[in-house]
């Protein structure tokens, strides 16, 4: 069985993909740091006919986070696909003269060098089998810079950075690296089926080859 592993999982995006993806016969690995709740998460999956599981983590630890991620491998099989799509802290959007280094480098350690360990994590396994996906979620920061958003615009386009010079990198070995950009919450976005519209973009993502950037709407039709 095929093994999904989402970091950021949560009641609703993450939980959204897990059950796309479970309905197409993955086994899910839930990712981030409370494990109560990755546990009652996994639960109702579990009663939905879906096997999932827990494994808490705080993706600014690199060592935490690759941990994480080799469990859910042993326990469910190899990670075939990786979601990456933490939700960024409300410290992160604050105004750009409110941004201090630790700030910057905070922000920095939970996009882009989360990314980069849980991709090390993952990768070597999709590089043997000749196949996998790796999916960033982002908002509209990671393409256009806003100065009430000062956390996520520095650390989003390093973020998206590393995202495509992955997919420049690994397209002729059969893995996709895509990013999906949110440019505002989902619920305003008026999509005719809500979340499951994002869930179902995703799996697209995973199944057909093509740029790495996907607007998930035009940006100007979105709020960060």
């Amino acid at each position: 069985m095929p093994t999904i592993a989402i970091v950021g999982a949560g009641p609703g995006l993450g939980a959204a993909v897990a059950r796309r993806f479970g309905a197409e016969g993955f086994s899910v690995g839930l990712v981030s740091r409370d494990q109560a709740r990755l546990d009652e998460l996994a639960a109702r999956l579990e009663e939905e006919g879906v096997t999932a599981r827990g494994y808490a983590a705080d993706v600014r630890d690199g060592t935490a986070l690759e941990v994480a991620l080799a469990r859910a491998a042993d326990e469910l099989g190899p990670v075939s696909v990786l979601q990456y799509s933490p939700l960024p802290a409300r410290e992160y959007l604050k105004p750009v003269l409110d941004l201090t280094p630790e700030l910057a480098l905070d922000a920095l350690r939970f996009s882009a060098l989360g990314l980069v360990h849980a991709v090390r994590a993952v990768l070597p396994a999709m590089r043997s089998a000749g196949e996998g996906s790796i999916v960033l979620v982002n908002g509209g920061t990671s393409v256009q810079a806003r100065s009430g958003f000062a956390g996520t615009s520095v650390a989003f386009p390093a973020e998206s950075a590393y995202g495509e010079m992955l997919h420049d990198a690994l397209q002729d070995e059969g893995i996709r690296v895509a990013q999906l950009v949110i440019p505002g919450a989902i619920p305003k976005l008026r999509l005719e089926n809500g979340i499951d519209d994002v869930a179902a973009r995703i799996w697209e993502l995973h199944r057909t080859p093509g740029e790495f950037r996907t607007m998930l709407i035009p940006l100007e039709d979105g709020r960060e």
